[in-house]
């Protein structure tokens, strides 16, 4: 099975350590929420995001997600567009009628210039066609936890 992330070997932890750890509160621990119906693409991501010291917790639908206690300081969601029951942009216009202000950040295998457009029209902090370089990934990911907690303090 070929890994997902090009350029981030398996077992490797020599991911750089983004700064966002060290610009959050102590007391809240970054989490990356990752909502895909492929379990590969889940693990690898999971194992992508745990080298950098943040936490990561694996949904394998929409509705596994929003039955789930998340949580919202601290964390961002990572989220496929083509999913079975509710896709990933339907997440986001969920979480964003409930107030949600988590970042969002979407992966797909199916990039058209549609799904692009509806992910930006709801207020997606990120957009990657799979399979998407690992480095670049972590960056987006630091980049929406640091303007959520921008967003939170001011």
């Amino acid at each position: 099975m070929p890994d997902c992330f090009p350029g981030v070997e398996r077992g490797s932890h020599r991911a750089r350590q983004p700064n966002i750890m060290q610009r959050m509160d102590a007391t809240i621990q970054p989490i990356v929420y990752i909502v895909d119906d492929d379990a590969s693409v889940r693990r690898a991501l999971r194992r992508l995001i745990i080298t950098t010291g943040m936490n990561a917790e694996t949904f394998a639908s929409a509705h596994e997600f929003l039955e789930s206690l998340y949580r919202e300081d601290g964390a961002c969601l990572l989220v496929d567009i083509q999913m079975p029951g509710i896709t990933g942009l339907a997440l986001q216009q969920q979480l964003l009628e409930r107030g949600s202000r988590i970042p969002v950040i979407f992966i797909t295998a199916y990039d058209t210039p549609e799904s692009r457009r509806e992910a930006d029209d709801l207020g997606a902090y990120g957009y990657y066609r799979k399979p998407v370089d690992g480095q670049v990934l972590l960056q987006a990911i630091e980049d929406a936890l640091s303007k959520a907690q921008n967003l939170k303090a001011g």
